[in-house]
């Protein structure tokens, strides 16, 4: 599949893949000084410097890199980032601290992963009733531990 993607800054790096069959496409930071800090619990918007327009039916994911997440506490904020199809602006990753330590972001650091998934459109109608099912409205919990 082809994606079009656009450099908005010259010092920006175009995402890779870190094996032949890796799903995501790591994201690198893009930032106008050598480091950023990370203060714990805090969070942080975090430039790529790339413009990405998904293709058409899919939007791009954005997710944690597991060893980023597990080696230093950091994820995107918002757990998984939507880049619709129709945002063609740039892609900023938020990122978040989660522990109790300062962590530094260099230029060039790969801060999350860019998958592209499909996405169904719907159309809503409303109704009286919804069909009858065995859970019915049993709600968190209520399917087992």
């Amino acid at each position: 599949m082809q994606v079009k993607i656009k450099k908005l800054r010259d010092d920006a790096i175009i995402p890779t893949r870190g094996s032949e069959k890796a799903a995501g496409f790591d994201l690198y930071a893009c930032l106008d000084k050598e480091a950023l800090l990370i203060r714990p619990h805090e969070t942080k918007k975090i430039s790529t410097g790339l413009a990405i327009q998904p293709p058409e039916g899919y939007f791009g994911a954005i997710v944690a890199r597991s060893g980023l997440a597990t080696r230093c506490g950091l994820r995107p904020a918002n757990c998984l980032g939507i880049a619709d199809e129709d945002y063609t602006g740039e892609y900023i990753v938020a990122l978040h601290n989660d522990t109790d330590e300062p962590q530094a972001i260099t230029a060039g650091d790969r801060i999350a992963q860019l998958i592209f998934l499909p996405y169904i459109d719907a159309d809503f109608y409303e109704v009286e009733e919804l069909d009858k099912t065995e859970r019915g409205g049993s709600g968190f919990g209520s399917t087992g531990k």
